[in-house]
């Protein structure tokens, strides 16, 4: 298993009515073989198209206290390039098999998300 957190950016407008980055982050959870690939080759700022449920799940910590907690079970991870941001560099850091859900092919494509 593979524990990881993504950030997704958003757009909004602040108070002066400029347009600002607000990230959002997200609990994402891996099994098997794309688990141990995440683990290997993914790296903070690498980005990264998951496809998976929501799962939420609650527990009582060590002081009795109810926690709750909502995290995305992935059931397939596409590494979409570099942490450099440029998926044409020809590193050996790319894992030897990826999974491609739904025909995503690019970042030119829309994400229906």
């Amino acid at each position: 298993v593979c524990s990881l957190r993504v950030a997704v950016n958003g757009r909004r407008k602040d108070q002066s009515g400029n347009w600002v980055d607000k990230p959002n982050y997200f609990n994402v959870v891996v099994w098997g073989a794309q688990g141990q690939n995440c683990a290997n080759y993914l790296s903070k700022g690498r980005p990264v198209a998951i496809d998976g449920r929501l799962d939420w799940r609650e527990w009582q910590d060590k002081e009795g206290n109810k926690r709750q907690t909502i995290e995305i079970v992935a059931d397939t991870v596409q590494f979409l390039g570099t942490a450099g941001g440029n998926s044409n560099t020809g590193t050996s850091d790319t894992p030897p098999a990826t999974q491609n859900p739904a025909g995503i092919s690019g970042a030119d494509d829309d994400i229906p998300f």
